[in-house]
């Protein structure tokens, strides 16, 4: 049997078996409330678009399968998320091209930009994507865009790959038949939000109780399993209220202007931009012409591991 006579050799008695002691670990296992590594940022579709536009003419899709652009959060030695748990992209298909399915373990969702004549199938159901839809793709559904139309279209994809790298579930496929042959058209589909519905809910509801929006409804309950989507109406001169949760949030901004501070920083923001709103961060909307976006947040992922909690302040 070893006999240890220091603290040097017992450190180094048990860190040669690849373990640790609690009592000096080199970085802390636990501290006393969140602390996100991630920074908020916002994207700018007036950015992004021409780099899409050009992109066009340089990527097709039989070489990229998806023209997408990924948002990473600028947190230095982050590879590839936007929040922890969700990752965004602005994509773009042009007329006449076709993105061949496939399928994966990660929960995907699309909030349409601009565009007419693109459509999807998930599990052989063709919707059409029109501008403020908002369409689903479950975890392990097959599914596959199109261009049938005479104008490039663009959208958001949120997906909860991050989630699903961390817990390491991930699986990914290619259709054999690189589309599904039987398909159905739909107009209405529990895969589809519609952008006149949500309008026609938003002009019903009553006021938020809560301060952070003018309006909001919530598009399913919830859309995703480890999604929550809510379309937010804000309107012009509205001063939100400070809110802290341990939600992240990806914000897309379909009409109007205003700014988000975020623990003290500024970002300004417009139609077809994308927020960033890490966990715990302190954040208010400042509205200068009325404003509708769309959340999408891991509230239900936190719920269902009663870690859930949020925090709203008067200025």
């Amino acid at each position: 049997m070893q006999t240890l006579h220091s603290l040097d050799e017992l450190y180094q008695a048990f860190e040669q078996l690849h373990m640790e002691g609690g009592w000096h670990r080199r970085r802390p296992a636990l501290w006393p409330q969140p602390n996100s590594i991630l920074l908020p940022y916002c994207w700018h579709y007036d950015q992004v678009k021409p780099i899409l536009e050009a992109a066009g003419a340089l990527v097709s899709t039989e070489f990229a399968e998806r023209r997408n652009l990924t948002m990473r959060n600028p947190a230095p030695d982050n590879a590839y998320c936007t929040v922890r748990t969700m990752v965004a992209a602005y994509q773009m298909i042009r007329p006449g091209e076709t993105a061949d399915a496939h399928r994966h373990t990660p929960s995907a969702l699309r909030i349409i930009l601009d565009g007419h004549g693109s459509f999807t199938t998930v599990d052989g159901v063709r919707v059409e994507m029109r501008p403020g839809d908002v369409l689903l793709t479950p975890s392990q559904s097959w599914h596959s865009h199109e261009n049938i139309g005479t104008e490039d279209c663009y959208w958001i994809d949120v997906l909860d790959v991050p989630l699903i790298h961390l817990l390491e579930p991930m699986f990914f496929e290619r259709h054999p038949d690189k589309l599904e042959k039987v398909f159905i058209d739909q107009e209405a589909a529990a895969l589809a939000y519609r952008w006149e519905d949500s309008r026609e809910r938003l002009r019903a509801a009553k006021a938020a109780p809560d301060g952070m929006t003018s309006k909001c409804i919530a598009l399913g309950n919830p859309a995703m399993t480890t999604i929550a989507l809510y379309v937010q109406q804000l309107e012009q001169g509205f001063h939100s209220r400070v809110k802290r949760t341990t939600a992240n949030q990806i914000l897309t901004v379909l009409e109007g202007e205003g700014e988000t501070h975020i623990d003290g920083e500024i970002l300004k923001w417009r139609r077809g931009d994308v927020i960033a709103v890490p966990s715990w961060r302190a954040y208010q909307h400042q509205i200068s012409a009325n404003a509708i976006m769309v959340c999408a947040t891991d509230e239900p992922v936190l719920a269902k591991l009663n870690l859930l909690k949020s925090t709203i302040e008067s200025e």
